[in-house]
C-alpha cells in the first residue's frame, strides 16, 4: 500500500507530498492520492490513485533515474511527444506530466494515465473463457488504433499483449510508445529495433532496411493467433530460432516471396531451412470462426508486401458486423515528431521540460521561475 512519509531532505516542496510505495519513493502533486501499487517493468512503477479535483482514478507511472540510460530517456521523450498529439478512444490518454521542482537536475519522471483494470497478457493466461466474440471485439479495438496511428505514417513497433489495456467492460487502448517511430523525409524508417520478439515481422528479423506499416500487422496476427490459443504462436528462443518457427507454420517460401529480403546473408539463411510443408490455422485453432482463420491466414504472410493492411483487415468480412468506415478519424500529427538520436542529456532534459509544461498552462503562463 501507499504509506505517506515525510521528503527525505526535509524540505517539502510547495505543491508536492511523498509516498513510499514497493520500497520507492514518490513525490507527487497534493492533487493526486495514491491508492496501491499495480505494477512494476524496467522503467519503474505505476501505483493507482485519485485525482481529487476531478474524482477521477488515474494511474501514475514512476519512471526513476530517467537519464541513467540516454536511451530510455530518449524513449520517454518520445512517449511524451507522441501521445500529447494523440487523441483515440483505442489509444491510452496522458492525462497529465508532473512538472519537477528543479527544472535542471530532476531525474524522476512521473506520467498520469487513464486507469484501466487489466492488460491482453493477464486475461490470456488467466482461466477465464474467451469466445469467438471477444477475439472479434479485442482484435477490432486492436485494428481501429492501429489504423489512427497509421494514418499518421506512425509505427507502433512493440504491439504485444502486455501493451493492451483492458478494463471491465473489454474496451482496449494501445499504450507504450517508447519504440514508436514516425517516417522521415525520404521515406526510410529507422532500421535500430528492440522489440520483443515474438512478435517482430520477419522483414526485422532478416534485418531488411525499409519497412513499414505491415510490421505492426505482423503483431496483430501473432496477437489474434494467440487469443484463439491462449499460448503464443511463435514462442522463439533467439533470432534464428524464430524464423524456424514461422517457417514450420507458415511453410517453406518460394523464391518471389524472398525477394523482399535485401541482406544476402539473410536470404541465405532461409532457403537453407529443411523444407517445410507448414501447418494450416484451421488445424492449429479447430474451434476458431472460418472467418478468423481467413483474416488470420491474411495476416500472417511471410512477404510484408503481401500481408494485409490495417484498412483492409477492418474491412475483411469478420469484422464488418462491427466496423463502420465512418467512425473513423485520422491523427492530426505535427512533422517534428521525429528525435535526434544524438541528443545530449542536457538538451533532452529541456524538451521534456517543453513537454512537461503543455500540461501546466499555469507555469508556462507565469514563466514560473524554478528553483535551478
Amino acid at each position: 500500500m501507499a504509506t505517506p512519509v515525510e521528503p527525505p531532505n526535509g524540505i517539502k516542496s510547495v505543491g508536492k507530498h511523498y509516498y513510499t510505495m514497493w520500497q520507492s519513493l514518490f513525490e507527487l502533486d497534493t492533487k493526486y492520492v495514491p491508492i496501491k501499487p499495480i505494477g512494476r517493468g524496467a522503467y519503474g512503477i505505476v501505483c493507482s490513485s485519485i485525482n481529487k479535483e476531478t474524482d477521477e482514478k488515474v494511474a501514475i507511472k514512476k519512471i526513476h533515474n530517467v537519464f541513467e540510460n540516454r536511451i530510455d530517456a530518449l524513449r520517454t521523450l518520445r512517449e511524451l511527444k507522441l501521445l500529447r498529439n494523440l487523441r483515440h478512444e483505442n489509444v491510452i490518454s496522458l492525462k497529465d506530466v508532473m512538472l519537477p521542482v528543479h527544472k535542471r537536475t530532476f531525474k524522476d519522471v512521473y506520467l498520469v494515465y487513464e486507469l484501466m483494470d487489466t492488460d491482453l497478457h493477464q486475461i490470456i493466461k488467466s482461466s477465464q473463457s474467451l469466445t469467438n466474440d471477444h477475439s472479434q471485439y479485442f482484435l477490432f479495438q486492436l485494428l481501429r488504433g492501429l489504423k489512427y496511428l497509421h494514418s499518421a505514417n506512425i509505427l507502433h513497433r512493440d504491439l504485444k499483449p502486455g501493451n493492451l489495456l483492458i478494463n471491465a467492460n473489454c474496451d482496449l487502448k494501445i499504450c507504450d510508445f517508447g519504440l514508436a517511430r514516425t517516417s522521415n523525409e525520404n521515406g526510410q524508417f529507422m532500421t535500430e529495433y528492440v522489440v520483443t520478439r515474438w512478435y517482430r515481422a520477419p522483414e526485422l528479423l532478416l534485418c531488411c532496411d525499409n519497412y513499414g506499416t505491415s510490421i505492426d500487422v505482423w503483431s496483430v496476427g501473432c496477437i489474434f493467433a494467440e487469443l484463439l490459443g491462449r499460448k503464443p504462436i511463435f514462442p522463439g528462443t533467439e533470432c534464428l530460432n524464430q524464423l524456424k518457427l514461422i517457417v514450420n507454420v507458415l511453410g517453406s517460401q518460394n523464391e518471389d516471396d524472398l525477394q523482399f529480403i535485401d541482406n544476402p546473408k539473410a536470404r541465405k539463411y532461409i532457403k537453407k531451412l529443411p523444407y517445410s510443408m507448414g501447418t494450416t490455422f484451421s488445424c492449429l485453432y479447430p474451434n476458431a470462426n472460418p472467418l478468423a482463420i481467413d483474416l488470420l491466414e491474411k495476416m500472417l504472410v511471410f512477404d510484408p508486401s503481401k500481408r494485409i493492411s490495417v484498412s483492409e483487415a477492418l474491412e475483411h468480412p469478420f469484422m464488418s458486423s462491427l466496423y463502420d468506415q465512418n467512425r473513423d478519424t485520422n491523427a492530426q500529427i505535427p512533422t517534428d515528431l521525429d528525435i535526434d538520436e544524438d541528443l545530449n542529456e542536457e538538451m533532452i532534459r529541456e524538451m521534456m521540460w517543453r513537454e512537461m509544461v503543455h500540461y501546466h498552462p499555469e507555469a508556462a503562463m507565469a514563466k514560473m521561475e524554478v528553483n535551478y
